[in-house]
């Protein structure tokens, strides 16, 4: 698998990265084994995962198969911060103390003494974002996080933060984090251009549309899908509009003049759009990861990829 710089920094990985969102969850531990080794010998490197995912199963689990499957050194390891779960509650604290204990305990689940990429999980009103940032830089000077970046922060956020980290001579922002596909192109309006201007490398989460790219929700709701699970049904039902039924149709149709699968189609068209530095792709199982593995050596013909910009509509 190719390797790509994340942004203006040093930090090299792997064009696509594995997420791990459902891990300890949805997807357990043999899932999990049979994941990271498909990965690995394709030539993955990147891992992403976050204190606030399954409240913190997918980081123990993770580290569980860290110098089994692989060894730490050969992989990077992104987490987040500023985001728990407190019983059913979902919490937002990116104060320095939550960000730096929260810190500690994620390299204690990884069994690791540092991570590759340390990522504000999300934005706060609630903080002084001079004090969210200080937090990445203790972190960054003390050698328990090697780079860090931010997630879902909108433009203006973002030009804030990274000019904040500028001006003061702090640890440099090097990543962004925002959702980021075909049915979903609004980063390009602000997000892109301050991500292009200030150096940082970006890693879409949900590049195949919540699932919805892959065709699965053509005909229907499978019942093993998403959009049947009352917990995830919002979380896709907002792709199932008609503008996107029309983006999933010239995805297919694409898929099947070029003999892929719209997976791919969709996967590739973000992999290789200006900006970005590595897709997260998150699967249930090893066998749906299999369909993401298969689009590496694939490349969309010029005019595909035009076609597929113009019935997307841009960032509107």
């Amino acid at each position: 698998m190719q390797q790509r710089y994340v942004g203006a920094s040093g930090l090299q990985v792997s064009r696509l990265a594995l997420g791990t969102m459902t891990w300890g969850k949805d997807t357990d531990e043999h899932e999990a084994r049979d994941q990271l080794a498909a990965f690995v010998e394709a030539g993955g490197t990147t891992l992403d995962t976050a204190a606030g995912y399954t409240d913190g199963r997918s980081e123990a689990l993770l580290g569980s198969l860290l110098g089994d499957v692989v060894r730490r050194d050969e992989v990077v390891i992104a987490t987040k911060a500023g985001i728990w779960r407190r019983g059913k509650e979902r919490v937002t604290d990116t104060s320095r103390g939550a960000m730096l204990r929260g810190l500690d305990t994620s390299l204690k689940r990884l069994g690791t003494d540092h991570v590759d990429l340390w990522q504000v999980h999300v934005w706060s009103d609630d903080v002084p974002l001079e004090e969210t940032l200080g937090a990445l830089d203790l972190a960054v000077s003390s050698g328990r996080a090697t780079y860090v970046g931010i997630s879902n922060f909108n433009g203006w956020q973002t030009a804030r933060a990274v000019t904040l980290q500028e001006v003061a001579g702090r640890a440099r922002i090097a990543s962004t984090q925002m959702e980021y596909s075909l049915v979903n192109r609004r980063i390009e309006r602000e997000v892109l251009p301050a991500a292009e201007a200030f150096g940082l490398g970006l890693f879409p989460w949900s590049p195949l549309g919540r699932g919805v790219l892959t065709g699965k929700y053509r005909t229907g709701t499978p019942s093993d899908s998403r959009a049947a699970s009352p917990v995830f049904a919002g979380f896709v039902d907002a792709y199932l509009d008609d503008h996107s039924r029309g983006i999933v149709e010239a995805v297919a149709r694409a898929a099947d003049g070029l003999g892929w699968t719209p997976l791919e189609v969709a996967l590739v068209w973000v992999r290789d759009s200006p900006g970005v530095t590595a897709p997260v792709v998150g699967a249930r199982t090893a066998a749906q990861l299999a369909g993401a593995l298969g689009s590496e050596e694939k490349v969309l013909p010029p005019e595909i990829r035009a076609a597929l910009d113009d019935v997307s509509g841009g960032a509107a």
